[in-house]
């Protein structure tokens, strides 16, 4: 039978907002989850007390911008439409029905004038508190890991730039252990750079829109103006702590910034997952010497097709010299400025090696293998590779920080930032990641039938890590 609806469109109602919002939506479970009233105590300071005009909650501001990052929407100007039209987005920053919402500008005014960037990781570090305090943490494995994010630059607007090459943090302490190598070798200590001495430096392609992005490469063809976010976070996918660099910086050289900063705020992290890109001997030595242990996989030799790979050559700790495949010794000759040893062949013997062209190519038939002055923290970390703890940490990259990458570019629209300059970009990932923190949050919170903190029982994992540190898996 069909039936034909009367058209109601002029009706008027008597409703309230409280009874249309459906009583498990995600807003509500939010709402329940933290106090947003601690936000006041945040901005106070950013606004004058007794003059100028009223301003807009600035609550209203800050749980607008956090709809947007929740349900990925791609600007402040669709946002605010967004939140005009929906009755849910209404509910959640307190508007009736027939209030207009604050405008996009207002609300993008605010936010690079008045939010700045302490403002913006205050909010970030509040809600990683109310995660603390109701227990969720786990931050004694945590997960390191880089994923690049589109610039809002063209490829085409871009000028070849001299730049100083990136300092090395541990620069200093390197140049003291090279030193102290060559006097045990007997050879003369390295001078101190002049004070004076310009910098290294090296040409980039640098662009014209957006000066502080980097240009980021992804297999031969592509390639397009980044950002890269280093990112930690803990067993339960909840994001501890990120930095924002150019696309062109290695991981390797932005790791210090976020390891640094998250272990000072968590000094109870015992484990540090990374892929092999944070394989580097800086990084070992820094997570051992820090009492920590570094999770990481094996690293493929980068060496030519149908050579011998690095480890066929064997070092002799007891005579210092290094065995080639064919028995031959290669003897120690210096330790270069870069902190590697360098071992050679005799040439003599070189030139009538049958395996001379697997081994060298060099015109004058001298092999050279370099070996680092803190390769033994390498080595330390791939026995840690093969314990049992090692194991099942790297196994779980997957669903930890791979997944947070995934679901951050196709959930929270995160593959391409319509901001220009580090800090406008750094801000607009910490609010993301903020609002993603948030989500977990309230959603576990609303599972487990709670609204305030409560103390949580040792996980097995937590139980694994105390037994295996215990027994002290890896030996200094």
């Amino acid at each position: 039978m069909l039936n034909k609806n009367e058209e109601n469109r002029k009706a008027v109602e008597i409703v309230s907002l409280e009874s249309i919002v459906p009583k498990e939506h995600l807003l509500r479970r939010i709402d329940a989850a933290v106090d947003f009233e601690y936000i006041y105590e945040l901005v106070e300071e950013l606004y004058c007390p007794d003059n100028g005009r009223p301003s807009i909650d600035p609550v209203v501001l800050i749980k607008m911008v956090l709809i947007q990052h929740l349900y990925g929407i791609r600007s402040l100007r669709q946002t605010a439409a967004d939140v005009d039209m929906n009755n849910a987005y209404r509910w959640f920053i307190g508007y009736p029905i027939n209030k207009p919402v604050p405008h996009f500008a207002t609300i993008s005014y605010n936010f690079r004038h008045r939010f700045n960037e302490e403002t913006v990781e205050q909010i970030f570090e509040w809600i990683l508190h109310e995660v603390e305090k109701a227990g969720y943490l786990e931050p004694e494995v945590v997960f390191v890991d880089g994923t690049h994010i589109k610039a809002n630059a063209n490829m085409k607007k871009q000028i070849k730039e001299a730049i100083p090459t990136a300092a090395r943090v541990y620069e200093k302490q390197l140049r003291e252990e090279i030193n102290k190598d060559r006097e045990e070798h007997g050879k003369k200590p390295f001078d101190d750079d002049p004070p004076d001495q310009p910098p290294e430096e090296k040409t980039v392609a640098k662009s014209s829109t957006d000066p502080d992005s980097g240009v980021f490469r992804k297999g031969e063809h592509k390639k397009c103006f980044a950002y890269c976010a280093q990112t930690i976070c803990d067993s339960h996918n909840f994001i501890l702590g990120v930095t924002v660099n150019p696309g062109n910086m290695h991981d390797s050289i932005a790791f210090d910034a976020v390891y640094d900063k998250v272990t000072m705020r968590f000094p109870q992290v015992q484990v540090v997952t990374a892929d092999a890109a944070y394989k580097t001997p800086w990084i070992c030595k820094k997570i051992f010497d820090d009492d920590r242990l570094p999770s990481m996989p094996y690293k493929r030799p980068m060496t030519k097709k149908d050579f011998f790979k690095k480890y066929e050559y064997v070092y002799d700790e007891y005579y210092d010299c290094v065995i080639c495949p064919e028995n031959q010794i290669l003897k120690y000759s210096t330790t270069n400025k870069e902190g590697y040893r360098e071992y050679k062949s005799d040439p003599c013997i070189c030139a009538n090696c049958p395996s001379k062209a697997q081994c060298t190519a060099s015109q004058n038939c001298q092999k050279v293998v370099a070996l680092h002055i803190w390769n033994d923290y390498i080595e330390r970390a791939e026995d840690f590779r093969h314990s049992p703890l090692g194991k099942e940490t790297y196994e779980m990259r997957g669903e930890t920080i791979e997944r947070i990458f995934a679901d951050a570019k196709e959930k929270y629209a995160m593959r391409y930032t319509p901001y220009r300059g580090l800090i406008q970009v750094t801000n607009w990932v910490k609010l993301k990641y903020a609002a993603m923190n948030l989500k977990k949050l309230a959603i576990r919170r609303w599972n487990d039938g709670i609204s305030s903190s409560s103390p949580s029982m040792p996980s097995l994992f937590q139980l694994l890590i105390s037994l295996l540190s215990s027994k002290n898996p890896v030996a200094a």
